[in-house]
């Protein structure tokens, strides 16, 4: 009877997990990748963090090349490039921001859904913040797009509506970034992702601080 209870707890176990971060191997896999991606954003100090998030898109880069096929490590070797760009400047932060988006394009041809589709979020930040032609690729009719499909995806998660929000502030509209930041203060937590959600909701308030004051 305790090895059948045992059993069952072990199945339960495994039901949760599948719901959370540990849906698939690959995303095991990505979880070290994620947890140090948090550390270096959220506890390292601007000006030191290019040359980590180098160090962690070399160490997220021989994860998707030894899972061929799936999507998950390509996001994340996505993200931690993007970082590193946004970190950067100059034509080195341009190659870099063309490096990722070129990675998280090939993760949606794999799967557009994977990671309730971060792909789409990363994308639409890139487009929005890259500059136009002919200097970048971004294109804000573009940015918008995938904004809209990565909030369709995830339509309470706390990036695609922070991110949504923050390009909406931009472009002086006010109304709808507010109602969008106010979901990402909302947004479930993540299990694995306490450092990554506590980071991330002192940016969601810093931007509705933002609207407060310009609303005075």
């Amino acid at each position: 009877m305790k090895t059948a209870s045992r059993l069952l707890l072990s199945i339960s176990s495994s039901f949760f997990l599948a719901g959370t971060i540990w849906a698939t191997e690959t995303e095991q896999l990505i979880f070290p990748i994620q947890k140090k991606w948090a550390e270096i954003k959220y506890e390292v100090a601007t000006k030191d963090q290019a040359e980590l998030f180098k160090a962690l898109a070399h160490d997220a880069r021989k994860v998707s090349e030894t899972h061929p096929g799936s999507a998950e490590p390509l996001i994340w070797e996505g993200i931690v490039i993007s970082s590193e760009a946004g970190v950067r400047s100059g034509l080195s932060a341009l190659s870099l921001a063309k490096n990722a988006r070129d990675k998280l394009l090939q993760a949606i041809k794999i799967n557009d859904q994977a990671l309730n589709g971060s792909a789409y979020t990363s994308l639409a930040t890139l487009y929005a913040k890259v500059p136009g032609w002919p200097i970048g690729f971004g294109d804000n009719d573009q940015a918008e797009s995938y904004f809209i499909k990565s909030i369709s995806i995830n339509p309470n998660g706390i990036d695609p509506n922070y991110f949504y929000g923050e390009y909406l502030i931009d472009h002086g509209r006010h109304q709808e970034a507010r109602k969008h930041l106010e979901i990402a203060l909302k947004a479930p937590a993540r299990v694995g992702r306490e450092l990554a959600d506590d980071g991330r909701r002192k940016e969601v308030r810093m931007l509705l601080d933002k609207l407060d004051k310009d609303s005075k």
